[in-house]
């Protein structure tokens, strides 16, 4: 069974969609389009999404199911491997998936992430350590690394 639920954070409006006991999908929407229906995964992602907004959560215990084609679950198993306050590029995670030359279709499948900080999509970058796309923008994945990582050196 598929249930919504909502929370307010520092970075808008947080849509968690979960599946029987599994987490499905997390994403920032402008506002909410489904009623809300806390249940105990829903209620675990709501709490650990604001401990780590607020620094004191480095990683997340929650259980995942991912969606997507074979190729976008390789990328997002390879991205929840990158640790928190570090980055890699597009290129590394195509080397890392044994595909070198997938970059484009690393940032695509990354485009599509289902599971918004979870798997931190926003941890990957460019080349050169340049910043690049990101479905809640810019300057959100800027303060997500920063939150992770106040050192870092990123090129905007």
């Amino acid at each position: 069974m598929i249930s919504y639920d909502y929370l307010e954070t520092s970075l808008g409006l947080a849509e968690i969609i979960c599946e029987d006991e599994s987490l499905i999908g997390l994403k920032l929407v402008s506002e909410k389009t489904h009623s809300d229906s806390e249940n105990k995964t829903s209620k675990k992602v709501k709490s650990q999404i604001l401990e780590y907004l607020n620094g004191s959560r480095k990683t997340f215990n929650i259980p995942i199911k991912l969606n997507g084609t074979d190729f976008q679950k390789r990328v997002y198993e390879e991205t929840l491997k990158i640790p928190y306050g570090s980055t890699e590029t597009y290129g590394e995670i195509a080397n890392s998936i044994g595909n070198p030359k997938s970059m484009r279709a690393v940032g695509m499948a990354l485009g599509k992430n289902p599971i918004w900080i979870i798997i931190p999509c926003h941890r990957v970058i460019g080349k050169n350590k340049k910043l690049t796309g990101f479905a809640g923008g810019i300057d959100k994945k800027l303060s997500l690394l920063k939150l992770e990582n106040p050192e870092i050196e990123i090129k905007e």
